[in-house]
């Protein structure tokens, strides 16, 4: 089993408050994850974000339906959140949400450590296919992020 680790980094034209209050809502993941995945928060809305919130989702990878559970292990607004998984697909998954003012927005770094199931299976599962999907993901949000801060995308918000 081997820990990987995916980071991106994302500037956004818009304040830093701004841009913490949307992604600190789970209510917006479904917006930023890319439609074939069938993302769905199962746990009441709105969610109370606060460390030892827990977040319940489903998704489907590979077309086959999975339960999702994170818990937030930080929260530091609106500078800095942490989910980690308590229930899902992987042994390890650990997601650290960090934003900063910079000139001309916030910068917004996500970086994700996570290990696979299935020891050297894993590793190879790994190199084939998840290490691709998580990219795709990730990309998926570069793209889109942009053209929802820039319409009518920052409605959903949770207190």
């Amino acid at each position: 089993m081997r820990m990987h680790t995916l980071r991106r980094v994302q500037v956004l034209p818009y304040p830093l408050e701004r841009v913490f209050e949307f992604f600190r809502s789970p209510g917006n993941l479904s917006r930023i994850t890319p439609p074939g995945m069938g993302f769905r928060i199962i746990t009441p809305q709105p969610v109370i974000m606060k460390e030892g919130a827990l977040i319940d989702y489903t998704i489907r990878l590979l077309g086959i339906p999975l339960h999702w559970t994170t818990m937030i292990t930080a929260y530091d607004p609106p500078h800095l959140f942490v989910d980690q998984q308590i229930r899902g697909p992987y042994s390890f998954w650990h997601h650290t949400h960090s934003f900063r003012e910079v000139d001309g927005g916030t910068e917004m770094t996500d970086t994700v450590c996570y290990v696979l199931p299935g020891w050297v299976l894993g590793d190879i599962v790994h190199a084939i296919l998840v290490k691709r999907q998580l990219k795709g993901i990730f990309d998926y949000r570069e793209k889109v992020i942009p053209s929802v801060f820039s319409g009518a995308g920052l409605q959903e918000s949770a207190p």
